[in-house]
């Protein structure tokens, strides 16, 4: 009561209408009438009124933090950001209004603390919390304590996630309304003999999936009787590991799926609709890596029968606001498309679980509805109805999402931070907004990246009039992304999009596994792109001695001969010798830039002076080579290049990034040090530091000890791999900033090594 009389206060007719709104969140139907549907469908409830929501706090960081940040300013609800020691100088802190520290860089002790969250949220008078996804979002224990505290969940209810969380339990239940389940058992007899029993009745193959499982953990396929006890073993030793419950269900293996998923809404009133069907079946790892929507292939009898389904869904658990219900799709047994109506259903599609919270890609469902789902969101948190019925809803066009992950395709897709040193997107895109270009990131230039939290960098969502056309805009897109710093799967995306199976629409879950060879084998790079960069690996060294020799000058411009640093010798031509690699094709190439006392200029060595090359060794000539800060252009073998470059060290490599039409190459030569290891530089030999952030898992020297070159000094642990710091020369000792368990920064000094000779000098 108290809550409707503080909505009504809000001012006139809307606040009358939030007034009877809340009034009705009574157990039991709320007896809706004229009036009450006149004011929840009028003007006056239009998407141009703010809810009633005082203040926002959102529970989460990053990209959705971001998101959701962009509709509560537009609707003009003050915000309230949360972060960890590790985000102060995040994106998501700076779009807020409010921000609050809420612990360390570890989520455990910071964006999992319901206390601290909720602390902050009763300091600064938030009335709502939205939870994004991740972290607390599906958590029913947050949800409830939220709503002791009088504060609204912008999520379902606790009953609903706890019925949908437990796999079993959530299967019982769709049995009950009627929707398609996978043949399996749910049961709660876990003997296994009585499993094995039951694997016999489903058949094979056959997936034996935990409980409370997620993300392909706890999920093992047996193919044949006699592979079940291992994979059963195997799945419960996962599954208590990662959920701390080792109970499992049984489900019919489909050879060939589809994973289409329906995003679903519902109030508080009893009212839901869905908007449509996304296909996620690209997928590596069981996630996801591109979504679209509307699915391609599908009937409009096939696309109303699974909406119909994934409502039913919904209002059998009692849901509201934003979720989405996972179907599989049988290929194989006509639902490709083929669906008719009849008991032909059956074989069609299944239910596989409902995720009760808002999809990391719920844009393409924006771009193709026209709605807002976060401000729907907030809508039916303050106690709103839908705005739309299902008759109002309709596709207009198609939409492409494409996940960016810092992460290594070429090795098992393995996660791979760093920091963000160039960060571009393209030209025209809007960040979080409907456009035919959609940015979604939460990451900033100089951010990392995959140390703490999860590696996505960004999505990038395009639209078009139709599939083909938002593919090619996609790709497009894809082709002017810029990021350096660290590894992406930005050209593997590219080639997803270049697929002629994906253009056809022709996908299931083991389409990247089908094409492995195409999406993830190397490339040979091209004699021209070789020889501009071996200009650019030149030119930065020719920068950087100039820079070196400018700072011990104090920095006077020296104009002597001795100053020139590009080899010039009088009444002789210069030479310039480049080796580096390209890690992607595992080449090596050792190339020689030549002038001649004319003034022209070639390129030769290994990779360049095959076909279509210039001059009678095979080199190619060189004209008109103009390099900037990040950009270069020249004539090569008579071909105009223009490019982009960035160009920074991690560990013991310079590594440069080259995009040139539309292609981004990676190659790497060893930082030279030796020359450091004499004369008054000595003491820099052995400065030591970490090539990537990560935590120390080990110390093997002590302060004072003697070292050899190459021993190890320090075990550094990032993305789930260790690393082995090593001594760079022979030396004592001096300083060791290294402790067990500490977390470090990319670039941190770890050890000081001081030579010998060096030590000796100074004694």
């Amino acid at each position: 009561m108290a809550l409707a009389l503080r909505q009504s206060r809000r001012g006139g007719l809307h606040g009358l209408a939030l007034g009877l709104a809340a009034l009705q969140q009574q157990p039991g139907p709320p007896a809706v009438t004229s009036l009450q549907r006149w004011l929840s469908c009028s003007s006056v409830a239009a998407s141009s009124s703010r809810p009633a929501i005082d203040k926002l706090l959102v529970a989460n960081r990053g990209e959705i933090a971001c998101r959701v940040f962009t509709t509560a300013k537009r609707l003009g609800i003050p915000t309230v950001a949360v972060f960890s020691e590790a985000d102060r100088l995040s994106r998501h802190v700076a779009m807020a209004d409010e921000a609050y520290c809420i612990g360390p860089a570890a989520a455990r002790d910071s964006y999992l603390r319901t206390d601290r969250i909720l602390e902050v949220a009763s300091m600064t008078g938030a009335t709502a919390v939205h939870p994004g996804y991740g972290f607390l979002s599906e958590n029913s224990g947050f949800a409830g304590a939220c709503e002791e505290r009088g504060i609204a969940f912008v999520g379902p209810p606790p009953a609903a996630i706890l019925a949908m969380g437990d796999k079993s339990e959530a299967k019982a239940a769709m049995l009950a309304a009627g929707v398609p389940v996978v043949p399996g058992y749910h049961g709660e007899e876990q003997g296994e003999e009585r499993l094995q029993q039951e694997a016999a009745r489903v058949g094979y193959p056959l997936l034996v999936k935990a409980v409370m499982g997620g993300g392909g953990k706890g999920m093992k396929l047996a193919e044949k009787p006699e592979e079940f006890l291992t994979a059963l073993h195997s799945a419960r030793r996962e599954a208590l590991a990662g959920f701390g419950d080792d109970r499992v269900l049984l489900e019919r293996f489909i050879t060939r799926p589809r994973h289409i998923e329906v995003q679903v809404f519902a109030d508080s009133y009893g009212e839901a609709v869905y908007l449509f069907e996304r296909d996620c079946s690209v997928q590596r790892r069981h996630q996801k890596v591109i979504e679209e929507a509307p699915a391609p292939g599908i009937s409009q009898a096939f696309r109303q029968a699974i909406g119909e389904s994934a409502v039913a869904a919904a209002k059998a658990v009692g849901y509201r606001s934003a979720g989405t219900v996972e179907f599989i799709v049988d290929v194989d047994s006509g639902g490709n498309g083929s669906y008719g109506g009849g008991q032909q259903q059956q074989q069609d599609y299944f239910f596989m679980e409902m995720n009760t919270r808002l999809q990391v890609e719920h844009p393409v469902t924006e771009a193709i509805s026209g709605v807002d789902l976060v401000e729907w969101q907030l809508r039916v948190a303050a106690g709103e109805r839908l705005p739309l019925r299902q008759q109002d809803l309709a596709i207009k066009g198609h939409a492409f999402e494409a996940r960016l992950y810092a992460e290594k395709p070429e090795n098992n897709f393995l996660p791979a931070g760093g920091r963000v040193l160039r960060w571009q997107v393209p030209p025209g895109a809007v960040f979080f907004t409907d456009g035919p270009l959609r940015v979604d990131s939460g990451v900033q230039q100089g951010d990392l990246v995959g140390v703490n939290y999860d590696p996505m960098i960004a999505k990038l969502i395009s639209t078009g009039p139709d599939r083909a056309a938002a593919l090619s805009s996609l790709h497009s897109a894809l082709q002017q992304l810029q990021v350096s710093g660290l590894p992406t799967n930005t050209e593997f995306l590219k080639r997803i999009t270049q697929n002629e199976e994906f253009k056809q629409g022709a996908v299931d879950t083991s389409f990247i596994s089908r094409h492995e060879r195409e999406l993830l084998g190397a490339e040979p790079v091209g004699q021209s792109v070789l020889a501009l960069a071996a200009l650019v690996f030149q030119q930065a060294a020719v920068r950087q001695a100039a820079a070196a020799a400018a700072a011990a000058a104090g920095g006077a411009g020296l104009r002597a001969p001795w100053s020139v640093f590009n080899g010039f010798r009088v009444n002789h031509g210069t030479s310039c010798e480049v080796a580096f690699s390209h890690p992607r094709s595992e080449a090596q190439h050792q190339l020689c830039i030549e002038q001649a006392r004319d003034g022209t200029t070639r390129v030769v060595g290994s990779g360049v002076g095959s076909a279509g090359s210039q001059g009678s060794d095979g080199g190619l000539a060189v004209h008109g080579v103009e390099v900037g800060e990040d950009s270069v252009c020249a004539e090569i073998g008579g071909q105009r290049l223009a490019a982009n470059w960035c160009m920074h060290s991690h560990g013991e490599d310079e590594v440069l990034d080259l995009w040139v039409a539309g292609r981004q190459y990676q190659f790497r030569r060893p930082v030279i040090r030796k020359w450091l290891r004499t004369g008054a530089a000595s003491q820099l030999a052995g400065t030591v530091t970490t090539p990537m952030p990560g935590r120390i898992v080990k110390v093997f020297v002590s302060q004072g000890d003697e070292v050899e070159e190459g021993e190890a000094l320090v075990v550094v642990e990032a993305m789930k791999m260790e690393h082995t710091v090593r001594a760079p020369c022979a030396g004592t000792v001096q300083e060791l900033r290294s402790f067990a368990d500490a977390q470090i920064q990319e670039g941190h000094v770890l050890a000081v090594v001081v030579p010998a000779h060096a030590a000796a000098a100074t004694a």
